[in-house]
């Protein structure tokens, strides 16, 4: 992995602290830096290495902040940086966390009640400090201290964006060793969850001291947590990394079990209790005629991966008794219960189960499937890159259709981002030009336009009716109660110019939790109105959820995977979002950017 993201999460770090001690224009600008940095295609160490003048090419990189780049490459630390933390020794992320308070919230806190932990945020809130503190007040201070456990919880989970690609380098690291038969990561995780606790990962494998040498040697492990026979733990990007290492005739039994959910692992070890078998993590077994062959037998709680089975030699024997029908294979264990074998992002025991044993699973979404986003920005407006930059990209991953989406101005759009109507039609003769310069795409013209408080459109009407397509998407007024927000959402949805509900809840995860309505009257408005749903693929949000998306298939509206995406590489962003819709039971039909531009332009015409 490069250090680009670490290098990013660096510059933003100095922006936080900069705005928090009262700094001017430079928080803006390492902001920006910051977000060039993280899209940059080539490795920042790389350029680092070549020295400041390279790093500096990165658009909206000075001299300034490349030398500190450099520095941080080279040294780990950034010697301005220590000193604004010493200035200001507050948990930065821990309290920004807390919806409502920024840098210099945190900053005024510190100054007038030396507040740098979230304990010390909520006790102050508790004894009514707050409120005493010049530009705060009782309403302020109850705010904070409603957000406060929500920001704690956050800070207990990784968002799946943040955990994903470290998964992803393990595995590709424990792939290329020797001894590994199979390596697959499981738990929440391998269900694409949008958050995680840690990241679990099963190696089949007949050595095992060898790969737990090498796991607790991978370069990508800041710090060895512990290290056993047939386990380890590592830390890795500021995520816990646990590995398990098991016999390969039991690889599939172990992934199975180890997966979860627990309510899932449940229904299916009754399943085999009803057939006078027993499942466990070393394989399906026919216990008939075993006396106490269940002694031994554990709740299989794989959502934390911490079950310690298998370390007691004596333990393990008790939980193999019988004869193995199945444990090799993960669909042969399912098979052997008489059921479809059933995908991951599923089990969650809301009827997959039944559906196995019925042949009645979804024929699931999957990546190749999808064939254009319908929600993508450029520099026009907070994007930062090109028209026909972003088409490229679109076009190097096969896509048949690109919508260009931009932000227009309204409720939510700061610091000038948004276009309006002017602007509008002015990107259209852009858009026009780009699209009759490229071959074997289709490019169209599109606008985000934001839903305000009582479910209007910031855009005219007129403007609208003169684009391709029209995603509509709240990004103010998040707050509202779930009477207020399902009435705001059901009338977007109703507009006759809205194509696509963006983001429907505007959640962040980890950072608001956004609206809350009754899904169910949403999805059902969005079906009657032939309004697709979006899944927005942005790792921050993954809204709607997989189970707005349930609610959708169930009401038989339409959804939209799309990635919001404001680079180039962003764009890669749809897997999460295909995997959201799979936990929604989502299937190719149901999916509108899944489909040919013919019936594309006609679910837009309808």
């Amino acid at each position: 992995m490069s250090r680009n993201d670490e290098v990013a999460d660096r510059l933003d770090e100095f922006a936080d602290l900069l705005e928090a001690t009262g700094v001017e224009y430079k928080p803006t600008a390492y902001r920006r830096a910051a977000e060039n940095v993280r899209e940059h295609p080539a490795a920042v160490e790389t350029l680092a290495a070549d020295g400041e003048d390279a790093v500096a090419e990165i658009d909206r990189v000075g001299d300034a902040i490349a030398a500190k780049i450099v520095e941080y490459v080279e040294t780990g630390s950034i010697g301005e940086l220590e000193e604004l933390r010493a200035e200001l020794p507050a948990d930065m992320a821990a309290l920004t966390a807390v919806e409502g308070v920024g840098p210099k919230t945190v900053g005024s806190l510190y100054e007038a009640l030396e507040i740098t932990t979230l304990d010390e945020l909520e006790s102050a809130a508790e004894a009514g400090e707050i409120r005493e503190v010049s530009g705060f007040g009782a309403t302020t201070e109850q705010n904070i201290l409603d957000n406060v456990p929500f920001a704690r919880e956050s800070r207990e989970r990784t968002r799946l964006g943040d955990a994903r690609p470290v998964a992803d380098a393990a595995l590709s690291y424990l792939d290329a060793l020797d001894a590994v038969a199979a390596a697959e990561v499981c738990g929440s995780i391998r269900r694409w969850k949008a958050t995680i606790g840690d990241i679990d990962l099963l190696v089949a494998s007949d050595a095992r001291e060898p790969i737990v040498e090498s796991f607790t040697a991978w370069p990508d492990a800041d710090a060895t947590i512990e290290a056993g026979t047939g386990k380890a733990s590592v830390r890795s990007d500021g995520t816990r990394v646990d590995l398990r290492i098991v016999d390969p005739d039991e690889f599939g039994a172990a992934l199975q079990y180890f997966t979860g959910s627990r309510a899932h692992n449940v229904a299916v070890r009754n399943r085999a209790i009803e057939r006078g078998l027993k499942l466990n993590e070393y394989g399906l077994f026919d216990v008939s005629g075993v006396d106490g062959a269940e002694d031994g037998d554990r709740d299989a709680d794989a959502e934390s991966g911490d079950d310690d089975a298998g370390d007691d030699p004596a333990e393990a024997t008790a939980t193999r008794a019988g004869e193995r029908v199945a444990g090799a294979t993960e669909d042969g264990v399912y098979e052997a219960l008489d059921l479809d074998p059933i995908p991951p992002e599923l089990r969650e025991d809301t009827g997959e189960v039944a559906a196995a044993a019925e042949g009645e699973l979804p024929d699931l979404l999957t990546r190749d499937d999808i064939r254009g986003d319908l929600h993508t920005h450029t520099d026009w407006s907070d994007g930062g890159f090109a028209i026909e930059e972003m088409v490229a990209a679109a076009a190097e991953r096969g896509y048949e259709y690109h919508v260009v989406t931009d932000h227009a101005t309204g409720p939510g759009m700061i610091g000038g981002v948004g276009l309006d109507e002017s602007e509008i039609a002015e990107q259209a003769d852009a858009v026009a030009e780009v699209a009759a310069e490229v071959d074997g795409i289709e490019v169209l013209h599109g606008i985000e336009a934001n839903i305000d408080a009582d479910g209007d459109l910031s855009t005219a009407d007129e403007t609208l009716a003169d684009l391709d397509l029209v995603v509509a998407s709240p990004h103010s007024g998040l707050g509202q109660d779930a009477d207020r927000a399902t009435e705001r959402l059901v009338r977007a949805v109703e507009h006759p110019h809205v194509d696509v509900l963006g983001h429907p809840t505007g959640r962040l995860i980890n950072e608001r939790p956004g609206l809350d309505p009754d899904v169910e009257s949403v999805a059902e408005a969005a079906a009657a109105a032939d309004t697709a749903i979006e899944v927005n693929a942005n790792p921050a949000r993954l809204d709607a959820d997989g189970g707005f998306v349930r609610a959708a298939m169930e009401a038989g509206a339409t959804i939209a995977v799309n990635t919001d995406a404001h680079a180039p590489r962003e764009l890669d962003n749809v897997r999460y979002g295909v995997h959201t819709a799979r936990r929604g039971w989502a299937e190719t039909a149901d999916v509108l950017n899944a489909r040919s531009l013919d019936d594309l332009l006609a679910f837009l015409d309808a």
